[in-house]
């Protein structure tokens, strides 16, 4: 196979791609937090919300992202080359990648460790057996084992048997990726496709079990509750579901799309990416659900009296449910090998944004040592993952899933969106019609009008509506203390704070009146084209269009140019003051409504 693009390299064929970013999107959300989120949101009747957002706002960003990145084959941070005042959003996706992969580098360490410790036959939370205190019960065995009950204020010492797991999912993630996308397009055959082999498996087997239909009625069955549907909480948990489950924002989908070649099909790969990622999401649910069943059934209680959300489900009510089957340590082996790829999936494609990021920004420095840099950054990694396996590591972990994995992400995609649709405008349709030719004004309606209206409406309804109806963070009722609270909103800023800073630096930087400025940092900069000449065409064969810095810093534009090539430099800047306007006049009907609905509520 040889690389189109030979200084970056490209995927070795489709399917390494699509296997890649199926196993990014793919991920622990999907297992754990799907089938909670619809059996609490009315069952089946979940659904219509869930997969009319995933219409609305999931696939016109997915396709957005992937489209960006492989227009400019360029990490997050050179990507806003596009829109230069923006680039500090490029750079907060980084952070967003290097904070999370801290979380999923600790969720693999505890699915190797409970992997481990389901060879052994009886498994040891099915009893309390010689780890427990007095305090434990048959009934909690799972819970006490998973974590000791200490709060943030005690963090207590490292448990090293955690950190050498942590070790090694940092060794099996560097291998992976020691040599890019080369090395880890040929791990995704495997890490993958494995998670659907022991869903299917585990699906089999559940509705063999007695009680497994009452758990799927109340998933998906005869419990569903069309009333729900008036809720506007409903709809919230479909959209955020989808955003989160999607991992947009994240900066992986625009990394791992930049190393396709120019002409691919991006349109039908978003399809198939978004909708498998949904599917897996209900195909889950029904593995989930019909043990819980089961267990309900052997407890002789309700199926909500067992059903938990996040690591409660993943670490403690479905470990207790498979320790009450025969030949439980095969079911429990299984379960926690797939939550390990899974997680593998979604590491290696935060991994990959942060080293393409830096290659990216700083290629004569790291271009010929990308394993070296791949090492670098799992050892920092590793360090930085340290609290989240001491004896209170289950908190910080929350604490990072609940900052990090939030606001932020939407705040991020709002930026984005806007940058996009608002800045960058209809430039960003003729660009995608130079990877996949020249296509009707009506199949654009569609895109344009969730670019442009429908995703940055929705994307701002949940944001304000996040903000309004915060609750500070608990764990199993436990409130973080103040300096933990405050911890959590630093990480949030240091994620943050890169889009005003680095629109400051730059407006100081630029020359002339604050228009001329606006106008300046708002027009593509000379980089931001195609990576290969042999792509650009006539729009970008001639940088005259462009902008250029003249001794008055001021934009040199050669009108012919753009006349010629039917383009527009920028929009027109009245419109896009008053569409400024406008959005903020929105966002404050939003919040009167969201402050209305609370104290209603």
């Amino acid at each position: 196979h040889c690389d189109e693009n030979t200084e970056r390299g490209n995927w070795a064929n489709k399917r390494e791609y699509l296997l890649s970013m199926i196993g990014y999107a793919v991920g622990l959300g999907n297992i754990w937090r799907f089938p909670y989120l619809a059996y609490k949101n009315g069952g089946g009747a979940f659904l219509i919300p869930y997969f009319a957002m995933l219409l609305l706002n999931g696939i016109p960003l997915y396709f957005l992202e992937s489209a960006l990145g492989q227009f400019c084959s360029q990490g997050p941070i050179n990507l806003w080359r596009m829109v230069p005042l923006l680039q500090g959003v490029g750079i907060g996706t980084v952070m967003v990648s290097l904070v999370i992969s801290i979380y999923y580098n600790t969720i693999i360490a505890y699915s190797l460790y409970y992997m481990f410790a389901s060879m052994q036959s009886p498994l040891p939370w099915s009893d309390c057996f010689s780890w427990a205190d007095s305090n434990c019960n048959t009934g909690q065995a799972g819970g006490y084992f998973f974590f000791l009950f200490c709060s943030l204020d005690e963090t207590g010492s490292i448990v090293w048997h955690l950190a050498l797991c942590l070790l090694l999912s940092s060794v099996i993630v560097t291998a992976a990726l020691i040599r890019g996308i080369k090395s880890s397009g040929k791990v995704v055959y495997f890490t993958a496709t494995f998670p659907y082999v022991v869903i299917i498996i585990l699906l089999v087997r559940g509705v063999t079990l007695e009680g497994a239909t009452d758990g799927i009625d109340y998933y998906i069955g005869t419990q569903s509750n069309l009333t729900k549907l008036t809720e506007a909480e409903v709809w919230k948990d479909a959209a955020t579901q989808i955003f989160y489950s999607l991992s947009i924002s994240w900066g992986g989908v625009i990394t791992l799309s930049s190393y396709n070649n120019f002409h691919n099909n991006m349109v039908k790969d978003t399809l198939i990416v978004t909708i498998t990622n949904s599917a897996t999401s209900v195909l889950a649910g029904f593995a989930i659900f019909s043990i819980l069943g089961h267990m309900a059934h052997i407890y002789k209680l309700p199926v909500d009296e067992v059903v938990t959300e996040g690591f409660g489900l993943a670490f403690i009510a479905y470990p207790d449910a498979l320790s009450k089957l025969p030949i439980s340590p095969l079911w429990s082996v299984l379960f926690f090998f797939m939550l390990l790829t899974v997680g593998l999936d979604s590491q290696f494609g935060g991994i990959e944004v942060i080293t393409t990021s830096l290659t990216d920004a700083f290629p004569k420095v790291f271009k010929s040592k990308h394993g070296l840099l791949t090492l670098a950054t799992t050892c920092f990694l590793y360090l930085l993952g340290l609290p989240c396996v001491t004896e209170a590591g289950i908190y910080w972990v929350t604490l990072i899933d609940k900052f990090a994995g939030s606001w932020v992400l939407l705040i991020l995609a709002f930026f984005e969106i806007v940058g996009v649709s608002l800045v960058y405008g209809n430039l960003f349709i003729k660009d995608m019609e130079m990877m996949i030719g020249k296509r009707s004004f009506g199949f654009w309606l569609w895109w344009r009008a969730c670019w442009f209206f429908i995703s940055p409406c929705i994307i701002s309804v949940i944001l304000v509506w996040s903000v309004v109806t915060f609750v500070p963070p608990t764990y199993g009722g436990v409130p973080y203390p103040d300096w933990g609270l405050a911890l959590g909103w630093c990480i949030l800023a240091f994620i943050l704070m890169w889009i005003p800073l680095v629109a400051v630096y730059k407006l100081i930087k630029a020359k002339g009146s604050l228009r001329e400025r606006l106008k300046f940092l708002c027009t593509p900069s000379e980089e931001w084209r195609p990576y290969l000449n042999v792509h650009r065409g006539e729009r970008y064969s001639d940088d005259r269009y462009l902008q250029k810095r003249n001794p008055s810093n001021t934009l040199e534009v050669d009108v012919n140019v753009i006349s010629s090539a039917g383009l527009k430099l920028v929009p027109k800047w009245d419109l896009v003051f008053c569409g400024l306007k406008a959005l903020l006049h929105y966002l404050t009907v939003v919040v009167v409504i969201c402050s209305e609905d609370r104290h209603h509520a």
